[in-house]
């Protein structure tokens, strides 16, 4: 399932960066490519599915829009590859996706989606017993 299209990249980022980063073959580059960028799409759906697979049911039923936010940033991280520099937009922008997608997993974040249903609360109590005690006040007063 993908969470975000190349439209999406487009609007978010702009079709310059897009050229700039997919166009291989023009000089000077002139068009998107659209296989660099269904590869990073797809890469980044396989990672959000990895952190989404714990508490939701996939695929979703309906893509929230913060998962097409999240799923552009890492892609575009995915994009830049080497090049992206540590502390610039782009790696930020894929850190906060990830941390964001942790939080999912752990469940401190909730989606409004279908998710795996929870295990049925077991009834009853529980009880513990213990053999009677071997030494006593009065069995060690004798020795």
């Amino acid at each position: 399932m993908s969470y975000a299209t190349q439209q999406d990249l487009v609007d978010r980022f702009g079709e310059e960066e897009l050229i700039q980063l997919t166009d291989r073959t023009n000089i000077p580059v002139s068009t998107i490519d659209p296989t660099p960028i269904e590869r990073a799409l797809t890469d980044a759906a396989a990672m959000i599915d990895g952190y989404l697979a714990k508490l939701y049911r996939l695929p979703l039923g309906t893509v929230p829009p913060i998962l097409t936010k999240m799923a552009c940033d890492i892609a575009r991280f995915y994009l830049y590859g080497k090049s992206a520099e540590k502390d610039d937009a782009i790696s930020r922008g894929y850190n906060e996706a990830t941390r964001w997608l942790e939080n999912v997993s752990k469940g401190l974040i909730t989606l409004e989606a279908e998710g795996v249903p929870s295990p049925q609360a077991g009834g009853g109590t529980v009880k513990a017993s213990a053999p009677g005690r071997v030494f006593t006040r009065n069995s060690l007063r004798h020795l």
